[in-house]
């Protein structure tokens, strides 16, 4: 992706935010030039990724193939195991229309994924197999409190306010119709580096074209410019 096109999108989907009335945190806004003169007071920051989060998944086709994400808060992996601090992390996602977020789940997290306002999103789901493969078995799980069956590969429709819970080893991939969706996640700690099974290879974050300088940091920026 080029560096323009992300600089577009995280202005776009400021905008977006704010007409929901939400608003992201102010080191959202944090140029690289104050990111420069940041101290280890930020570090929780950096090193719980924490911030703007926008990938193709190595489409080269944003639009068609991508997601934008805000992580607002999130705990460290050792949490879980210890049991002790944030075990809990809280994003936001926008999903344009036709616009896939490519088949996964989690070896670790559940997630529940929420409406908060747009369209409606669309999530297709599968179990996993024992060999993480796609199980042709019926999919069960709660919206809302409420146990939903659907077969194999079979949608489940989110219309704004209602939500989805995510087990782990549960295969997902989501879209948007009938306007763009700001969602929400909240879910256990989030670790993109070990977390993650895409059906497919691809990649999770995306090679940047430096054509203009970042007007934020993504999450993936951070190693570059700060040095606390």
């Amino acid at each position: 992706m080029k560096r323009s096109e992300i600089n577009a999108i995280m202005q776009d989907a400021d905008a977006f935010i704010r007409a929901h009335g939400f608003h992201l945190p102010p080191f959202a806004y944090w140029t690289p030039e104050t990111w420069a003169t940041k101290g280890p007071g930020v570090r929780e920051i950096v090193e719980c990724g924490l911030g703007w989060d926008i990938t193709d998944f190595g489409s080269g086709d944003y639009p068609r193939v991508g997601l934008f994400l805000f992580t607002i808060r999130n705990g460290r992996a050792e949490n879980l195991k210890r049991m002790r601090g944030k075990l809990y992390c809280e994003k936001l996602l926008i999903v344009g229309v036709g616009q896939v977020t490519p088949m996964h789940f989690h070896w670790s997290k559940t997630e529940d994924i929420i409406n908060r306002g747009g369209g409606d999103l669309v999530i297709q789901l599968y179990n996993a197999t024992a060999d993480e493969q796609l199980a042709d078995t019926p999919v069960t799980v709660s919206v809302d409190g409420e146990l939903r069956t659907v077969p194999a590969g079979g949608k489940i429709v989110l219309t704004p306010g209602e939500s989805i819970t995510l087990v782990d080893h549960c295969y997902h991939q989501f879209w948007a119709e009938r306007g763009r969706v700001l969602a929400g996640e909240v879910s256990l700690v989030n670790d993109d580096a070990r977390d993650n099974r895409f059906l497919e290879p691809i990649g999770r974050f995306p090679a940047i074209e430096e054509d203009v300088p970042p007007l934020h940091l993504l999450t993936q920026d951070y190693a570059r410019y700060y040095r606390g």
